[in-house]
């Protein structure tokens, strides 16, 4: 059975049809997508599979997609509003068109995340009403980087930290193929800086924004989605080539925002390190992640006191891996391939008729 893998972003639709081998039969990537179907409609596949943004607690893997599971992924368009609604109107789209529809949902790669991890320090009563706790996001994405890791490098690799680096940006603690930490949250609002997203912000002065500052709620929820970032340090763009371009050229907002871009990230891996007990292979993967040598240099060479060696030349190449020989924790560049761990979920889900 072909399958038409759908990966709807904020702003960006890709499309592959992947045959029974998982090889790519056909693709389209539509970069500034309008949140329309109609794209979905030219393509083949025998079962359409989706990635969704937030699974909450009530998705612990794929589903295929029937009234009550679309109903339970509208439910959570609050906690993920820059990419829920889209994906959810190409689920129904899809559903419309009379072929199977699969979910596959970022958020569950982390349930297995312990408590000490996944837990807020808030009251019980909220926690328990709200269901409050840690989610983490990109999930498909890490648990690729889980599986690919040890087949590029040939030994098992039990203690791994997936830097999934893009518009939006997370890491993952990976123990035994398993997440048990990341830098995401409730929403995917937390963590590292991102394109146009603060990453994390000391509440109080959310709350002080609203009640001395006098912004209405929905003021600061726009500004933290759409215009925080690398968009709001540098002035310039969340685009983080636009703001290495910047530096280059000698503008010191871009310079500032590189810099804390790379101070939150270089700290994030080194926490995730620590929940990792040591770490023995580090992995860049998405947009950025894959494509800017730069910043995984400059990542190198803040974070050598944790055995991490770069052989620049790889580094410039983009290679698969990019440590020096012999360095004690791998450095790998792989090609974020969340469309393979959709496949695989929704083939174990679609059962027989899907092979």
């Amino acid at each position: 059975m072909n399958l038409l893998i759908v990966n709807a972003g904020s702003s960006s639709l890709k499309l592959r049809v992947l045959d029974d081998e998982d090889q790519v039969i056909d693709e389209k990537d539509v970069s500034d997508w309008d949140g329309s179907p109609g794209p979905i409609d030219a393509m083949a596949g025998d079962a359409v599979v989706h990635r969704v943004v937030h699974g909450g607690d009530r998705f612990d893997g794929a589903a295929v997609v029937d009234d009550e599971v679309e109903a339970a992924i509208e439910d959570l368009v609050s906690l993920a509003p820059l990419h829920q609604p889209k994906a959810l109107e190409l689920i129904r789209a899809s559903r419309s068109g009379g072929r199977p529809v699969v979910a596959c949902f970022d958020t569950s790669y982390h349930r297995t995340i312990p408590d000490a991890a996944a837990t807020y320090a808030l009251p019980a009563g909220w926690r328990e009403r709200f269901g409050l706790r840690k989610f983490g996001f990109h999930g498909l994405s890490h648990a690729y980087v889980a599986r690919r890791a040890p087949e590029l490098l040939d030994r098992e690799v039990p203690r791994l930290i997936s830097c999934h680096l893009g518009s939006g940006a997370s890491l993952c603690a990976i123990e035994d193929g398993r997440s048990v930490d990341t830098t995401m949250g409730f929403t995917p609002l937390d963590g590292l800086v991102m394109g146009t997203r603060p990453g994390s912000v000391d509440p109080g002065l959310l709350l002080w924004l609203q009640t001395s500052g006098g912004l209405a709620a929905e003021e600061i929820a726009d500004a933290l989605e759409h215009s925080s970032g690398l968009l709001a340090l540098s002035s310039r763009s969340g685009d983080l080539r636009e703001v290495l371009a910047g530096v280059e050229h000698g503008d010191e907002t871009c310079r500032l925002a590189y810099d804390v871009y790379v101070h939150r990230l270089v700290g994030e891996i080194a926490r995730m390190a620590a929940a990792l007990g040591g770490v023995d292979a580090l992995v860049f993967t998405g947009g950025v992640g894959e494509h800017s040598a730069p910043l995984r240099a400059a990542v190198a060479r803040r974070l050598d006191w944790l055995g991490i060696v770069l052989d620049a030349e790889s580094n410039e190449s983009s290679a698969p891996v990019i440590s020096a020989p012999g360095a004690p924790i791998a450095l790998c560049v792989i090609e974020s391939r969340e469309d393979l761990t959709m496949a695989a979920q929704a083939r174990e889900v679609l059962g027989s008729d899907a092979s």
